[in-house]
Parts: structure tokens; C-alpha cells; sequence
């Protein structure tokens, strides 16, 4: 266990702290057992270790951080590492990467039950299934889920300012004097488009130049090795997946036929089905459903969208078509906190209630006319106007 401890105080040693996310604020750190689940490389074990330097620090010899696919497991047990860190007073567990780790949910179960006075907090894949696995951990565990930088954290990082998380009805209630009050600190227009194309995951600000290559080894981390483990996919079949992501970075946007789709990639329907609901639980898509709809492997989403717009310009290349692009951002920065739908009348329904037309400039009035409280979010301005509101300021929502 002391080559474990050393570790650990090595990562706390360089843990970068200029820029603390978000949602460590969110989170109630008092709760005896906390999960955070999210997809590969956003920024997981960088939130844990943060924590533990900004409120642990004077403690550490009460706290232990081990990732779970750490080499020292091969020849012993969780249960060995959790007695042995009781046995020298440790009150605070972090264990990262828990879906490595076989039988992980009945060991939560067992720790959480076993050892009454000690907290723990894990992370895991966005696969990771609190309510459906076998232990019942869902009456214990607080479980959270973690994204990539909003535009709002990425203008942060870029300029040094701060800026305000605004709730949704703020934001359409106020959406010009916010939109002036971010004016006067930061042009927006200045760092929009590098989002859109490289500021979603954290690792950007180390080689932008390698950023595409590490995103793509990412998603094929999470293709090959978390849906065979999590999923029981066939690992023959990751091409077929690979293929989809490709079909739906290049739509505008994309609106499935499963009967084609089946056809034209060489697995059946059910299979599809599956595959394209896999991909949204794994975090490389967002699939949309009317209101009232069933969200079941069985279901056929009305309209799906890659999880966010870098990985557009991944797929997609030069091919980038800019009103998907508006879209997948929308989606992907009100899904985080929100329920959107697709709608026959509009682009989106929000909550049940906002319906959202998305567009350039000009979009005009005319699907929404009628709709009581119908917006268009425009992209390509700065200020809006009456229901217009600047699609950029979507990206303050957390």
C-alpha cells in the first residue's frame, strides 16, 4: 500500500489548480458515498485531486486516491487495499476508474456497509449503471455526471476572466443585458469557432497540434475496450460503429432509417437499434426522442446528433455542415442540466416547455409563429432581440 500512498502524493504535488471546474461546487462533498460518471478524458481524476488539495491537504494521511487499474491489483484485492487504509486511520477513499474493476458494485456495497465512518467517491465510464447493477447502490450513492468544458469554461481558460453560470430563464429573460455585460469583458466571436472545433476536452491546452489524434485514441479506448467490457459488443463489430459516427457527422442532421442504415453497414435492425443506443450512453451522441416517447434499446431515436461539436470536425473533416454544427452545440450544452426533445414544430422542446428554432442571422419567425414561448437561437450575433437570442450564450448554462 505505500507504493499507492506515494503515488498519490506525487499526482497532489502537480495537480494544476489554476482553473477549477464548475460542478466541484455542485457536488455535496459531505455525502458518504459519491459517484462521478462521465466519458473518457473529461476531466475525472483531475476534479478528484483537486478536492483533495483545496480541502484535504492538511489531512492527507487520512486520504488515499488509487485508480483501480493500477498495476499493485493484480496480486491483491480491493477489500485487502480498504482494511489495510482502516487499519492506519484513513477516512477518505477516492477510487477512480471503479469499471476496471470486477464485481466493483458489491464491494461499494459491502465498504459502504462494512465501514460506517469512512467516505468514498468514484468514477467511472458514462456506462457506468448505479441503478441497474447487481449490488442495489442506488439508495446509497449520489451519482453525478460530468461533461466537457461549456464554452463559458473554455472562454475562462482562454482569457483569465470570470464569467457567471446563468440558469435557463435567466438567460432567456435577460439574454441582452447578459449578452452586453460579456461584451464588455471578452468578444465572444473571437474564441467561438475554436470551441466549436478544439475546446471541449481539457487536454487541449497541452499539444493542440496532437489534439484530433488523442481524441480519436480516446473514442477508440471507449469502443474497443469499455463496450465489449460494459456492453458485451462484439469487437468485430467497432468498425460498424465507427461507420455510423461518420454517417452522423455528416448529416444535416441525422434523421435515422434504420432499414437502410441496417442495409447499408451489414447488421440487422435490432442490432442497430442497439448500437446507435449504445452510442449515446457511452457519451460519442446524443439521441433525441419525442415527448412521451419510450428510451429503450428497442427505440428509434427521431433525431441524433454527435455528443459535441469537436468531434464533428473529427468525422466530418472539411465536410462540417454548419447548421448540424449549431445544432449538435445547442443540444450539447442544454442537455447537461435539461430535458430536450425533438418537435415537429421547431428544432427543439426544452423541458416541455421552450420551444427553440435554431439558425443564422435571418432565421425568421415563421415555424415558431404562435408557439407561446418560442426563441430562435441565432448564431452569427452578438445581441439579440425580443425571442432572438445569441446561440454563444447558450454556452453559459453551467
Amino acid at each position: 500500500m505505500e507504493e499507492l500512498i506515494q503515488q498519490f502524493q506525487r499526482r497532489i504535488q502537480f495537480v494544476n489548480m489554476d482553473f477549477v471546474r464548475n460542478i466541484m461546487y455542485q457536488i455535496n462533498w459531505s455525502a458518504r458515498l459519491i459517484g462521478i460518471k462521465g466519458a473518457r478524458g473529461i476531466g475525472k481524476t483531475t476534479l478528484l485531486l483537486q478536492y483533495i488539495k483545496l480541502n484535504l491537504l492538511d489531512r492527507l494521511d487520512e486520504v488515499l486516491y488509487v485508480s483501480l487499474d493500477a498495476v499493485w491489483f493484480n496480486n491483491r484485492s480491493l477489500l485487502d487495499l480498504v482494511y489495510e487504509f482502516d487499519q492506519k486511520g484513513g477516512k477518505y477513499l477516492f477510487l477512480d476508474e471503479v469499471h476496471k474493476y470486477e464485481g466493483w458494485a458489491q464491494l461499494l456495497k459491502n465498504i459502504y456497509d462494512d465501514y460506517p465512518e469512512m467516505k468514498i467517491v468514484f468514477t467511472g465510464s458514462s456506462l457506468l449503471e448505479i441503478l441497474n447493477a447487481r449490488a442495489d447502490l442506488s439508495r446509497r450513492a449520489i451519482v453525478y455526471k460530468m461533461q466537457g468544458f461549456s464554452f463559458r469554461e473554455f472562454l475562462s481558460l482562454e482569457t483569465n476572466a470570470t464569467f457567471p453560470v446563468f440558469s435557463l430563464d435567466q438567460l432567456l429573460q435577460e439574454h441582452n443585458k447578459l449578452a452586453y455585460e460579456i461584451n464588455d469583458l471578452v468578444k465572444p466571436f473571437q474564441y467561438f469557432e475554436k470551441y466549436l472545433t478544439y475546446g471541449y476536452y481539457p487536454y487541449y491546452q497541452e499539444q493542440l497540434d496532437l489534439y484530433a489524434m488523442r481524441v480519436m485514441e480516446v473514442i477508440s479506448m471507449i469502443l474497443e475496450i469499455e463496450l465489449p467490457l460494459l456492453r458485451n459488443v462484439d469487437i468485430a463489430y467497432v468498425t460498424k460503429i465507427k461507420q455510423l459516427l461518420v454517417i452522423i457527422a455528416g448529416s444535416v442532421p441525422f434523421v435515422p432509417n434504420v432499414s437502410k442504415l441496417s442495409e447499408k453497414i451489414g447488421i440487422s435492425r435490432t442490432t442497430l437499434l442497439s448500437y446507435l443506443h449504445y452510442l449515446d450512453e457511452i457519451g460519442l451522441t446524443h439521441n433525441l426522442y419525442k415527448v412521451g416517447e419510450g428510451i429503450s434499446q428497442l427505440q428509434k431515436p427521431s433525431k441524433i446528433f454527435l455528443e459535441n461539436t469537436n468531434l464533428s470536425f473529427l468525422f466530418a473533416h472539411e465536410n462540417v455542415n454548419r447548421g448540424n454544427l449549431r445544432e449538435t452545440f445547442f443540444v450539447n450544452q442544454l442537455v447537461f442540466q435539461h430535458q430536450v426533445n425533438f418537435t415537429d414544430q421547431g428544432d427543439f422542446i426544452v423541458d416541455e416547455k421552450y420551444t427553440f428554432e435554431i439558425g443564422g442571422r435571418n432565421k425568421p419567425n415563421k415555424q415558431i409563429q404562435g408557439i407561446e414561448n418560442a426563441y430562435i437561437a441565432a448564431d452569427d450575433i452578438e445581441f439579440g432581440h425580443q425571442n432572438k437570442v445569441p446561440l454563444w450564450l447558450f454556452g453559459f448554462l453551467y
